[in-house]
């Protein structure tokens, strides 16, 4: 790990802790590429690892291309969870811990076997076939991220920094797992075609579907997948990853009931106080 990641990593966190609202990285340890904040983002996770237990498992942000040009980019990122940060439903969290807290409504994916580079198959990169056999279970998820009030008219500067800033993610809840997820969804799609509602104070604020996780969530595991083997590890057996929202990030006041409903899966609750 050099110095410059280092720096950076710790400024992040610095900037967390007093809860600063989110402003462009100083000059002289600013990323100028992917690969530099990829390189501050695991000395982020390492320092947040201190307080916030191990890195578990995986998350992608910036599903769409929508997305990734609103932040100066042209590919999705991943980022890490931690163990103290991810609970089951029901929970609750302290609007006032956040700079500003934004949830996303997610499908969550428990990994069964090492997701290292695939062999014997003509081809070093994973497809949605070959992480088939690595999900051992299904669950309806929501994560809980930090984007200290950012202005997104300019976010399309601060793409390398919302990468090396582990994708904003503060943790994510989760509900019943399912081991028989191949038997939900149409038969075409599987659980490509599940639909997603969120709700908040008992009014829905949104719907999706599975396809819209890059045109299918095991696409999108295959890109996690794929992106940890280009960092130089992999996704391991027992790690959780959660694969994007299915509806558009909400923003929630203190007060606020917010519910997943996830098809074939009972609701998830989030309270926010």
């Amino acid at each position: 790990m050099t110095s410059h990641a280092e720096a950076l990593a710790e400024w992040l966190v610095q900037q967390h802790q007093d809860r600063a609202p989110l402003r462009a990285v100083p000059g002289d340890f600013a990323p100028e590429s992917r690969a530099q904040a990829v390189e501050a983002q695991q000395a982020f996770v390492d320092i947040k690892a201190r307080y916030c237990g191990e890195a578990i498992g995986w998350k992608i942000a910036l599903a769409t291309p929508v997305m990734q040009a609103m932040v100066g980019l042209d590919a999705p990122i991943a980022g890490r969870l931690h163990s103290k940060q991810v609970i089951d439903s029901p929970a609750k969290t302290e609007s006032a811990s956040y700079g500003r807290l934004l949830v996303e409504f997610e499908i969550a994916v428990r990994i069964a076997s090492d997701l290292k580079p695939p062999r014997g198959r003509g081809t070093s990169r994973h497809d949605r076939y070959s992480v088939l056999d690595a999900v051992d279970a299904v669950a309806p998820a929501m994560e809980l991220a930090d984007d200290r009030c950012a202005d997104y008219d300019k976010m399309a500067q601060h793409g390398l920094q919302l990468l090396a800033d582990n994708a904003w993610n503060e943790g994510a809840i989760l509900g019943r797992w399912r081991r028989d997820w191949r038997s939900l969804g149409s038969a075409n799609e599987g659980i490509g075609s599940l639909s997603g509602t969120a709700l908040i104070n008992d009014e829905v604020v949104g719907q999706g579907y599975g396809r819209d996780l890059m045109g299918h969530p095991l696409e999108a595991l295959a890109w996690l997948a794929n992106e940890a083997n280009d960092r130089g590890t992999y996704l391991c057996k027992g790690q959780i990853a959660i694969l994007g929202s299915l509806v558009r990030s909400k923003f929630p006041n203190p007060g606020d009931r917010l519910k997943f409903e996830l098809e074939g899966f009972e609701p998830i609750y989030l309270r926010i106080t």
